[in-house]
């Protein structure tokens, strides 16, 4: 393997039931599922950091689907949004609506192929930062907690000892101001909403959080303040060892 090294850097600006019937029936399941859920549709553009014949680098806005959803009218997403110029792609990875930051996209069958087996053998390396409510007891740590489906309150998820699947992050203190703590996050695994119950579990969920914060902390930021600033990774078809990285610049701006 090569030991050359690309560092793709960027600075990033942030802007700014269905009824029931009245009478005794039956209920079926159906009847008592939720409305859909239909996602805001972001403005803010998609920025390339690097791109060649077998991957795209790029920094996915906040309120941005990666893939679409289910809904035809949630339909917009960053996957949609890159095939009208570069066809092909498919995701390998995706990182939550409210979620910004890197993200790795292949232009291709290998290429997704060769990406696949790092995610699954966790050999790339995935770093956010997130602004919590409260002051950590330390200045590191580890939270191992397993995750699974929350199914009467989907798309939340929840810990589960007995079926959840195992789930860690590893934690470390930046900085601490006005009752909150910057907080760098290296996830090893990968599980939906992860960082996000992680956090709100240990007591400190992330600023503007929607589904597991207080009402207080979700009305403390305008929107959700985890970002994924930098991914590290081995290029599927040079082998070249590749860091991207996009600094969160606004979370100093509440707490």
């Amino acid at each position: 393997m090569a030991s050359t090294q690309l560092c793709v850097v960027i600075w990033t600006l942030w802007p700014s039931r269905k009824s029931t019937k009245t009478h005794d029936v039956n209920h079926t399941e159906a009847e008592w599922e939720p409305p859909p859920y239909l996602v805001p549709h972001s403005r803010e553009p998609i920025r390339i950091l690097y791109r060649d014949a077998d991957l795209l680098i790029v920094d996915k806005p906040t309120l941005l689907l990666s893939v679409p959803g289910r809904h035809p009218l949630n339909r917009d997403c960053l996957i949609n949004r890159l095939e009208a110029h570069y066809p092909g792609v498919v995701a390998v990875h995706r990182l939550d609506l409210d979620t910004s930051g890197v993200m790795v996209v292949p232009r291709h069958r290998e290429s997704l192929s060769r990406l696949a087996r790092q995610f699954q053998a966790r050999t790339i390396d995935k770093t956010y930062i997130a602004r919590v409510h409260g002051v950590m007891h330390r200045d590191s740590g580890t939270i191992n907690l397993p995750l699974t489906r929350d199914w009467p309150n989907r798309p939340r998820q929840k810990v589960c000892f007995e079926t959840g699947k195992a789930a860690i992050t590893h934690w470390r203190v930046m900085s601490t101001d006005n009752n909150t703590s910057l907080l760098e996050l290296t996830p090893e695994t990968g599980r939906s909403h992860q960082l996000r119950i992680h956090l709100s579990e240990i007591g400190h969920p992330i600023l503007g959080c929607d589904f597991y914060a207080p009402e207080n902390v979700l009305a403390a930021a305008p929107r959700l303040l985890l970002h994924a600033c930098r991914l590290r990774f081995c290029h599927p078809i040079s082998g070249i060892s590749i860091t991207a990285f996009s600094p969160a610049r606004c979370m100093s701006d509440y707490g």
